[in-house]
């Protein structure tokens, strides 16, 4: 079980660290997530029956989320339409992208098909011990990740995209596009969460069309899990690996759900009741640590 934990936390923690640009970086609502992170399961599926190289298929996974958040920026940038409603317009296009790239079906299973997760396993079986082979896998992936995202934080275009988060006029003042910001970090963001659904295809055996349902308040509901874990810091790797340490915790809890539910009548449909629950107790925290005032006992 908690092998489980941390390796399911470490595969939808890829997917958090896409939130967290989008959210976090670039305050920039994205619900493209819904849409991008089936879009990476798809075209890892599909191009594993084609018989494709697993890692280049998980190439296309991420230049295909790429895709898709590029046309989300290209919609709000070009369009004047809020980020809200143009992650929903392209979410709601993927939902036929995704169908179109399944061969016209909702689910397609993968399973007798050789994938980046069966090479490892058979690869290190007897070096390392089965049940551990998966979780020291998606531990040196995960941190692969966060480590480039901290190196690219800290060039100049990184640089530039945290600090259009934090004053956009700053940024045009400087004679920067923020249009063209926009579009590389939304972009980055869902390219990421595709990874994540590229992997998570590989683990659960299959894509499936409805995979993304709700992942983005999982995302977000990590992403404020992690800030609690840790001292506030405006360090980009501090901040990173907050979001992932979020993620196991938050899929720790979702585990605990599924096992011991049934303890209190639960069901798996009240899942998504937790998530929202959780997120809603995350924001009464944060609110009451914002108005906290020192105590002082009246004379």
């Amino acid at each position: 079980m908690i092998e489980g934990i941390f390796v399911e936390g470490l595969i939808y923690g890829i997917m958090v660290l896409g939130v967290f640009i989008s959210f976090r970086i670039l305050d920039f609502p994205d619900l493209t997530v819904d849409g991008s992170f089936p879009l990476g399961a798809a075209l890892m599926v599909q191009c594993l029956l084609l018989g494709m190289n697993g890692w280049l298929a998980l190439l296309v996974a991420f230049a295909g989320g790429v895709l898709a958040g590029v046309v989300t920026a290209l919609i709000h940038n070009h369009l004047r339409v809020p980020n809200l409603l143009a992650g929903i317009l392209t979410m709601t296009m993927l939902y036929s992208v995704n169908i179109r790239i399944l061969g016209n079906r909702a689910n397609v299973p993968v399973l007798n098909q050789p994938t980046i997760l069966t090479q490892v396993t058979e690869k290190f079986t007897g070096i390392i011990p089965d049940e551990y082979i998966l979780l020291v896998f998606f531990l040196i992936v995960a941190l692969v990740v966060k480590v480039l995202l901290d190196l690219f934080f800290r060039t100049d275009l990184g640089m530039t995209l945290g600090a259009m988060g934090n004053n956009e006029q700053m940024v045009i003042s400087q004679g920067v596009n923020p249009k063209t910001l926009k579009t590389i970090g939304v972009g980055l963001s869902n390219g990421l969460v595709a990874v994540s659904g590229a992997f998570a295809a590989q683990y659960l055996g299959f894509a499936d069309v409805g995979l993304g349902q709700g992942i983005i308040v999982s995302g977000l509901a990590s992403v404020m899990i992690g800030e609690f874990l840790v001292l506030k810091s405006n360090r980009i790797g501090v901040l990173t690996l907050c979001a992932l340490a979020g993620s196991v915790c938050f899929y720790a809890v979702m585990y605990v759900g599924r096992f011991y539910g049934y303890l209190i009548h639960m069901t798996p449909s009240d899942l998504n009741l937790i998530k929202g629950v959780l997120i809603i107790i995350l924001l009464i925290m944060t609110q009451a640590k914002k108005l906290k005032v020192p105590f002082k006992v009246a004379k």
